[in-house]
């Protein structure tokens, strides 16, 4: 970790040239270096227009100052943020003039946001859900991110947390001071009916994670089928543009190729695949194996049969859905379809697109969006939950067992904020009980 003494700096707004180019610096040195660069320090939280000028004086550029004092700021430090003119060689200027200050240098990647995590002005949930917030592309990627980011799933884990930790409390007052009057005789009872109930809230939590995941790294619906049988053109009709190769000759894909799509606020990610068959040429056979494995991973496999042909009568996967393509050709096969559709003249097109939202919108129904969305939160959640059920579900374990689970239910879940309560537990001790009073 690159130490905090050294203030940052960095382009904080998109890739120049453009309109607009904001550099952002944060840390102790602040003061001093807009005093160099522009003179007095506007006024806190106040944009100012001022000359931005090399310590010899010559003008960079004009723009807006705005100063943050610590700790009132996105990295709990001092921050100043320089509005300028997009232009690349401004930018560089003023890059290279802060350069020349003593204890600055350029930020590494995500410095800020980790500043921002040590100083207290995030956890790592908001932290994620602030990366989320930059790459979303659509709109429930952005209400996801939007509530991870203020702050919505981490009172959630919050609220748990505190919850463990009066548990915890609670047992420990009756273990280290039992004939004490302001400790609640037997508080046993009370400390497991709460622990049995946020055990029942995070089993239904974890039940989210799916859709978390969908709504954040996509719905994966892979097209797959025989030689020939129209996957390519059927991506490019959704895709609404020539994203494969499409010819006569069966087997033109080889690989999986895939685009991401938005559809109804979600993304959705299609993937073409190599025809099936039994293939002796090698690189047909990988292209085959690599086919295979996405449609292990799908989360909607649309199995594509060429209607114009006698089609043989295969066994699909389980919740597949039939599709039978060129029906804008002469009809040959018999077998019976969950759809027909031509990419050609765009037959049933409109349809398929209505059955993924619906396959989608089966999967993810979540009815707010304080939601797991990652691994990370599932691995901590899980362990949390695993120690308080063994706390809940061993009563003939000596209680300071049990409330050892419980310490390390606390610690898992702290995990996923990145705030492990280790401190507080004394003061709701003494707070709540008025011990020796």
């Amino acid at each position: 970790m690159l130490p905090n003494m050294d203030t940052i700096f960095a382009l904080s707004s998109g890739a120049v040239p453009a309109g607009l180019a904001v550099v952002r610096i944060s840390g102790a040195e602040v003061p001093a270096v807009l005093a160099s660069l522009i003179g007095a320090p506007p006024p806190a939280r106040q944009a100012a227009l001022r000359s931005i000028r090399t310590r010899n004086g010559l003008v960079i550029d004009t723009g807006l100052v705005l100063y943050f004092p610590a700790p009132y700021s996105f990295t709990g430090e001092s921050v100043a943020e320089i509005h300028l003119h997009g232009g690349r060689a401004v930018v560089d200027a003023l890059h290279r003039e802060l350069a020349e200050f003593e204890n600055l240098r350029p930020a590494a990647p995500g410095e800020f946001s980790r500043r921002a995590f040590e100083n207290g002005k995030l956890d790592l949930v908001e932290v994620e859900g602030l990366a989320d917030l930059i790459a979303a592309e659509t709109e429930m990627q952005r209400r996801l991110a939007v509530e991870q980011s203020s702050g919505g799933l981490s009172s959630v884990y919050n609220g748990w947390a505190h919850r463990l930790t009066r548990a915890r409390a609670l047992i420990e007052a009756e273990l280290d001071f039992p004939d004490e009057e302001d400790v609640p005789g037997s508080v046993s009872d009370q400390v497991w009916a709460d622990v049995e109930n946020l055990i029942t809230e995070m089993r239904e939590h974890l039940l989210q994670l799916e859709a978390g995941e969908i709504i954040r790294d996509g719905f994966k619906v892979v097209i797959a089928g025989s030689p020939n049988a129209g996957k390519s053109s059927l991506m490019n009709a959704l895709a609404k543009r020539d994203v494969a190769i499409v010819t006569d000759i069966a087997g033109t894909t080889r690989d999986v190729l895939h685009v991401d799509l938005n559809m109804d606020g979600y993304l959705v990610k299609l993937y073409d695949t190599a025809g099936l068959r039994d293939a002796a040429e090698t690189v047909e056979r990988e292209g085959i194996r690599r086919a295979e494995k996405a449609i292990s991973e799908a989360d909607l496999l649309i199995f594509l049969e060429d209607m114009s042909v006698d089609a043989a009568t295969n066994i699909y996967p389980e919740g597949a859905l039939l599709v039978g393509a060129k029906s804008d050709l002469p009809r040959k096969s018999m077998n019976e379809y969950d759809l027909v559709i031509s990419a050609a003249d765009g037959t049933g097109l409109g349809r398929l697109r209505a059955v993924i939202v619906e396959r989608l919108r089966a999967k993810v129904h979540p009815q707010s969006m304080a939601i797991p969305s990652r691994a990370r939160h599932k691995d901590s959640l899980a362990k949390s939950l695993v120690a308080m059920e063994t706390a809940l579900l061993s009563p003939t374990r000596g209680l300071d067992l049990r409330a050892e689970d419980l310490r390390a239910a606390g610690d898992a879940l702290g995990r996923v904020t990145g705030r492990v309560d280790v401190e507080n537990l004394l003061d709701l001790i003494f707070g709540e009980f008025c011990i020796g009073k």
